[in-house]
């Protein structure tokens, strides 16, 4: 059951660096719209060439001529920005940043054909691809940029991180390592046989899908729920597929991913290279999250591997009671107030 958890788990004004469109008439978050923010529709193309789309947080604040800090927040895992990073985006421009909540390739309103593909190096050059939009805004400071990653998207923040030297403050919030999950199960638990049986699985998979000329999806948070599904999975049934966070667009609520996108994660371990991050990092997790070890390896692996140098300014908070998915919505627990500190700090 875990193997398979863990493959479904799986008028426009241009300006310079992308496009800025007109506010939606209609609110289509999943949280209620804020009133001391402005929201515009913006679309940017990465390095591949796909179209991304976002929404762009501007405090109400912004007096004309100012420069502020950024961040661009993605996930969860499978997740769009109507979700739980439009909400960390909204409530972070509220305190004054300039804040982008995007939707990956292949997913929610960006572009990228076949659709619901998921792979560490596109998704690490998204996020390469939200700097470079922030960082040529008439209202943003380039040399203050920040990005949080929520979920797996906590994995591929670290992993940008790692390469893109423009970022000077890194938050993961309840962060999933999907390399190693995909790699070896839950808790990693997986064993070499199974490993190999999921290869062969997914390999002919590829075939099927190449014969029936489109991609099989692996499906979305399982539905209905079964009487013996961990507490996990009962906690994404009731934000993904209920009122409180179910969203058209999200492949978590609805179909799921393309189920071959978990061999590219098999295949690419991501954390390869945190230990060379020399910017701010901290990392956010709940204590009762099934999810916790992979924060807390990331963490150690970050400040005590072997070559680890840059320490001091890389930070750990767990938060005492709280589950994976209380990181996603719930305002009295994700400590914004510290998210708020450290950005501040470091985005100076």
């Amino acid at each position: 059951m875990f193997k398979r958890l863990a493959v479904s788990l799986l008028a426009v004004l241009l300006i310079s660096g992308g496009s800025v469109m007109a506010e939606a008439k209609s609110w289509d978050k999943v949280f209620p719209k804020s009133d001391k923010v402005d929201v515009k529709k913006v679309s940017f193309k990465n390095r591949f060439g796909i179209e991304l789309v976002g929404d762009l947080y501007t405090p109400k604040t912004y007096k004309k001529g100012e420069k502020l800090a950024a961040i661009a927040v993605s996930g969860p895992f499978g997740a769009v920005k109507e979700q739980s990073s439009g909400l960390y985006a909204q409530i972070m421009a509220e305190r004054g940043f300039i804040t982008l909540a995007f939707d990956p390739s292949y997913t929610g309103e960006s572009k990228g054909e076949p659709r619901y593909v998921a792979s560490p190096d596109i998704n690490t050059e998204d996020f390469q691809a939200a700097v470079d939009f922030l960082s040529v805004q008439d209202n943003v400071d380039p040399d203050k940029i920040g990005i949080i990653g929520i979920c797996g998207w906590g994995g591929h923040a670290l992993n940008t991180a790692s390469i893109d030297t423009r970022i000077k403050a890194t938050v993961t919030s309840t962060m999933y390592n999907m390399s190693r999950v995909n790699h070896k199960g839950y808790f990693d638990k997986m064993t070499e046989d199974e490993l190999y049986a999921l290869k062969k699985e997914l390999n002919a998979q590829r075939t099927k899908d190449f014969k029936n000329g489109k991609y099989e999806l692996a499906g979305g948070v399982i539905d209905p729920l079964p009487a013996d599904a961990p507490q996990f999975v009962k906690d994404y049934y009731a934000y993904y597929k209920t009122p409180r966070g179910y969203h058209k667009r999200s492949l978590n609520s609805n179909t799921g991913w393309n189920k071959t996108s978990a061999l590219s994660f098999i295949n690419t371990p991501e954390l390869t290279f945190t230990k060379e991050i020399r910017s701010a990092v901290l990392m956010i997790h709940g204590e009762k999250a099934h999810s916790c070890y992979f924060s807390k390896d990331a963490y150690i692996d970050m400040v005590q591997g072997e070559g680890s140098k840059y320490k001091d300014n890389k930070e750990i908070m767990i938060i005492p009671g709280a589950s994976h998915v209380d990181l996603y919505d719930n305002v009295d627990v994700i400590p914004f107030d510290k998210i708020e500190q450290f950005f501040k700090t470091y985005l100076k």
